[in-house]
């Protein structure tokens, strides 16, 4: 059998120098700060929560819940309109703009990742795209939510599931990677 020569990973090669997330003094300060504050069990004030990720940046509407141990990357790339719950321990990894839109849900341990790598070349590169979840969406919990996909109006990513691409509003979504179950039919 004849061996074929493959191009091979090289991460001595892996250069994101490109990748300007912000000041390195409010990184750290966001670090320190939001350890304390938003990623802790500490029984932080909400008001004060969303005080000081305004502070750094974040653009935050009324009624935003966020409960103990959120990880949030970087809080001047994160807009949360209105009536939105963040549960516990959800992981928020937003290397770019992550927009959570009205009345919707991250329920525990959710994660929304907005960076990757190009496993197709040899230097691993970094690729980062925004994450859209729009109103009435329900992120279940310990489901992820990939770079570049929107999750439309009220559609429903269930437990543990991974959404690769977008989400149709009103479906239902299971698995990994995740396909359409049904269509989500609200009463009154």
């Amino acid at each position: 059998m004849e061996k074929t020569s493959r191009a091979q990973t090289s991460l001595s090669s892996y250069n994101n120098s490109w990748y300007k997330p912000g000041n390195i003094f409010k990184q750290v300060a966001w670090y320190i700060i939001g350890r304390i504050t938003i990623n802790t069990y500490l029984p932080i004030p909400m008001f004060f929560k969303i005080l000081v990720l305004r502070v750094f940046g974040a653009k935050i509407g009324s009624n935003v819940t966020i409960k103990p141990k959120v990880n949030i990357k970087y809080p001047w790339f994160f807009i949360a309109e209105s009536d939105i719950w963040i549960g516990e321990n959800v992981w928020i990894d937003n290397l770019t703009t992550v927009t959570l839109c009205n009345n919707c849900c991250l329920s525990q341990g959710a994660m929304l990742l907005t960076g990757n790598h190009n496993f197709t070349k040899p230097g691993f590169d970094l690729i980062v795209k925004t994450i859209t979840i729009e109103s009435g969406a329900w992120i279940g919990a310990r489901a992820t939510v990939c770079p570049g996909v929107t999750v439309h109006s009220h559609a429903v990513l269930t437990v543990n599931s991974v959404a690769t691409k977008d989400l149709e509003a009103y479906g239902i979504y299971q698995g990994n990677p995740c396909v359409f179950i049904k269509t989500r039919n609200l009463t009154h």
